[in-house]
């Protein structure tokens, strides 16, 4: 996948994102894996990896619930400040998030749970970017079996965490430039 962003013509636009990664870890080494590519992507465009908390929740149904306690967590910070400076495991006291990434797997199994966990997933963190208005990208691999995973998780395929990441960092560059 080719992207849009150019890194040389917008140096200081990343420097101070805040981002928060949720990773699914019910298949735990495809999570690291996925982690690491975004991780990758992000130190590239020049965030800081103090300005990026990680999230851990047992799978990827339970993606959309964190993405949506986090923009929640955002929308309170920007109405009350300082009061919500106090919530801890959050925030670091300073600021809202700017972006979330989502990561994971769902691997197709023999009974239609697959199909459930997927949609229900990408719908959710789909309503979370849409309701709150913060670049919210899917970075969760939906594969037919563990070959495929292994594949779009740093092998023949590439690294979606990657793709994930710089989805979001040029959707925070496009809906910058609406302000």
């Amino acid at each position: 996948m080719e992207f849009k962003f150019n890194k040389d013509a917008n140096e200081d636009f990343l420097i101070n994102k805040k981002i928060a990664i949720i990773v699914g870890y019910f298949y735990q080494e495809i999570g690291d894996k996925l982690l690491a590519g975004a991780y990758n992507i992000l130190e590239k465009y020049g965030i800081d990896k103090n300005n990026v908390n990680v999230f851990y929740v047992p799978g990827a149904f339970e993606i959309p619930l964190m993405a949506k306690r986090i923009a929640t967590l955002n929308k309170q910070v920007a109405k009350e400040g300082k009061e919500m400076r106090r919530i801890k495991g959050y925030y670091d006291g300073i600021r809202p998030y700017d972006g979330i990434v989502t990561l994971g797997a769902v691997i197709n199994g023999e009974t239609p749970h697959f199909d459930f966990v997927c949609n229900e997933c990408a719908r959710g963190v789909a309503d979370v970017s849409y309701q709150y208005e913060i670049p919210t990208t899917f970075g969760v691999l939906t594969t037919n079996n563990m070959e495929q995973t292994i594949g779009r998780a740093g092998g023949y395929k590439g690294n979606k965490g990657e793709e994930a990441a710089m989805a979001m960092v040029e959707m925070l560059y496009l809906l910058g430039k609406t302000h």
